[in-house]
């Protein structure tokens, strides 16, 4: 990635409307995190759920993208912020490095969309997941007016159930990500 691309990119990812108006906070106030939580964060970009996350725990918080360049301004972060529980992984969503039900807690923020096929992803989060855990889904519900990939709350959920999750709790918050609405699935692993 050139470097013009790679700031515009990191500059997305840094919007401060989301920080302000969509704060991780909110979503990890919807999870079982304790102080030895470990966490896997799917497509963690700059970093916007996985270092809160890493605040909340003791436990170890793996950051997972495809995006090397991301990574790499992530773990300037890390060393920033002092934070010490944060690893990264530069992987693919359908190849995860992690071994099977090695965490407990799998959050993916506005990043399966992009996944084709969504159940290769959804099948490796599930692996990696220990029995009772939690996966956190939250995306832009596809409606006629969207842009760019979308997947529908609906076809989520069926994806999910798909992959062997048990759905506990959909929510429609009232917010928008580039003006258009959100979804939030939390699901289980029996």
């Amino acid at each position: 990635m050139n470097n013009e691309k790679h700031v515009k990119k990191i500059q997305a990812l840094e919007n401060e409307h989301r920080h302000t108006h969509f704060p991780a906070s909110t979503l990890l106030k919807l999870l079982p995190i304790t102080n030895n939580s470990t966490i896997l964060d799917l497509g963690a970009g700059t970093g916007y759920v996985t270092l809160p996350a890493a605040k909340e725990t003791s436990g170890n918080v793996y950051a997972l993208d495809r995006d090397l360049n991301i990574l790499t301004y992530l773990e300037q972060s890390v060393v920033e912020q002092q934070v010490t529980n944060i690893t990264t992984l530069e992987a693919d969503f359908k190849a995860i490095p992690l071994q099977d039900q090695h965490v407990d807690i799998v959050i993916a923020s506005i990043s399966l969309h992009e996944i084709k096929p969504l159940s290769s992803a959804l099948d490796e989060a599930f692996r990696v997941l220990k029995r009772g855990g939690m996966i956190q889904v939250i995306e832009i519900e596809a409606t006629e007016k969207s842009r760019g990939p979308r997947v529908s709350s609906k076809d989520m959920s069926a994806a999910l159930e798909e992959a062997g999750f048990v759905i506990s709790q959909t929510l429609f918050p009232d917010l928008t990500i580039a003006n258009e609405p959100v979804y939030i699935h939390l699901a289980t692993r029996p």
